[in-house]
Parts: structure tokens; C-alpha cells; sequence
């Protein structure tokens, strides 16, 4: 699955649109994770337990997205887009999107010039 955030792959072109495609994922805070934050917060420094939980959310949201593309029998997404929203007091949801279409690449695959063998 080829992913764009552009408008297109480059080295493609998109030869049929089929329709927006998402994933999501909401998640809460940990107990563990909010009082090492609370001491980072002190001390100061990356907040690591956050980072982890948010790459985590952004793979599973992608992962969705591409599902569904995949249904659909696209080979890429392009005009890829990232969100975020508190849904409730400690949840947060990552919410992904795009175009799920079918790409061929613009240059023809000429055949190889010294075949092995």
C-alpha cells in the first residue's frame, strides 16, 4: 500500500478515485504513565510513556485505514491527514484520513537489459 500525504505518489498516477477511507482510535491516560509525568513535569524532559501511547494510537488508527482501503481493492491513500480530539476528561482520539485510489506508475517498467542466466 503506497501512503501519500500529498494529492498523489509521486512517480504515479492515479488511474481511479474510490472513496475516503479513515481509521481512529481513542485512548485514556494510565495511572502509571500520569504520575511519571507529573515528576517530568519537575525535572522536565520528554514525557516517554506519552510518546509511546501516541505512536501506538497513530499505528493502530493507519493500520484501520489501510483495512479498509485494502477492501476496497485500492493500492494507495493519498491527502493523508492527522486529528486529535479529547473525548472525555483523560481520552483522546487520533483520527486518520485520506483518499483511498488505485495508482499505476507513470513510467512503463522496461524489461531488464541483462537477464540472469
Amino acid at each position: 500500500m503506497q501512503l501519500s500525504n500529498l494529492e498523489s505518489v509521486p512517480g504515479h498516477h492515479i488511474t481511479k478515485q474510490l472513496d475516503v477511507v479513515y481509521g481512529s482510535t481513542v485512548r485514556s491516560k494510565h495511572v502509571g504513565r500520569d504520575f511519571m509525568a507529573g515528576l517530568k513535569n519537575i525535572v522536565g524532559g520528554e514525557l516517554k510513556g506519552y510518546t509511546e501511547l501516541l505512536e501506538e494510537s497513530r499505528q493502530e488508527a493507519m493500520d484501520r485505514m489501510i483495512q479498509k482501503a485494502q477492501s476496497m481493492g485500492a493500492n494507495a491513500i493519498v491527502g493523508i491527514r492527522f486529528s486529535t480530539s479529547n473525548i472525555a476528561q483523560g481520552a483522546s482520539e487520533l483520527f486518520v484520513y485520506g483518499t483511498a485510489v488505485i495508482v499505476e506508475p507513470s513510467r512503463p517498467h522496461l524489461p531488464d537489459p541483462f537477464p540472469a542466466g
